[in-house]
């Protein structure tokens, strides 16, 4: 029932952004209430329990993004970025930039968790988008995949570590077996998804092409 429960808010907050076109926030406040709702919580106890979670996640994400954005804007002022984002650039060409965004993102992956990875690599990849004059969302699909693979597959991000002592596996094949499955993982849900995406719904990378420039 809970996991059923998960589905249809999943579906419900879908619904709300896509067809309805409402505020992100709002749609995941009246998709939590509705959760909540099901989930057989008293009225009474429905708000506290969505201030308790929202507040929860922004005490955690707060400082991340905070001193996150701090970070990006040093490196974009003190020219770090541009410098970083010309090499790869030099390196792998225009054609094969996803290439380079994908091990760029999987290196630091590797040491850093999602929030942090994210606001570290979105100012470099705001400047390749725009040196070669392509779609963020080109770039960003891959690099929010490669991420969100390592911090999901790979040791020592705490859901892989946790699986691991649970299931008395040493770390080492945790990592291994990780890395092999997330490279499929990756060109699946980064490139490939990139190529479906911008045949079926070309239109998104127009306006996120505008919205950049």
């Amino acid at each position: 029932m809970p996991l059923l429960t998960v589905l249809i808010g999943v579906i419900l907050l879908v619904f709300l952004i896509t067809k309805f076109k409402l505020n992100t926030f709002l749609s995941l406040v009246i998709t939590a209430f509705v959760v909540g709702l099901i989930l057989g919580i008293p009225v009474s106890d429905i708000s506290t329990s969505i201030e308790t979670g929202i507040g929860g996640q922004l005490g955690h994400l707060a400082i991340i993004f905070g001193f996150g954005s701090m970070l990006g804007k040093l490196i974009s002022d003190a020219g770090g970025g541009f410098r970083i984002a010309h090499q790869l650039i030099a390196t792998f060409g225009k054609k094969r930039i996803q290439i380079a965004v994908i091990i760029t993102s999987f290196i630091i992956g590797l040491a850093l968790f999602f929030e942090v990875g994210l606001v570290v690599l979105l100012p470099i990849i705001f400047v390749i988008a725009r040196e070669v004059n392509m779609p963020l969302l080109y770039l960003g699909i891959p690099m929010a995949a490669t991420l969100n693979v390592a911090h999901g597959f790979l040791p020592p991000h705490p859901a892989p570590t946790a699986v691991s002592q649970v299931l008395n596996a040493p770390l080492g094949h945790v990592l291994l077996i990780g890395i092999l499955v997330s490279i499929p993982t990756i060109i699946i849900s980064g490139p490939v998804f990139n190529y479906f995406l911008h045949r079926v719904y070309p239109q998104v990378y127009k306006k996120i092409l505008i919205f950049l420039f």
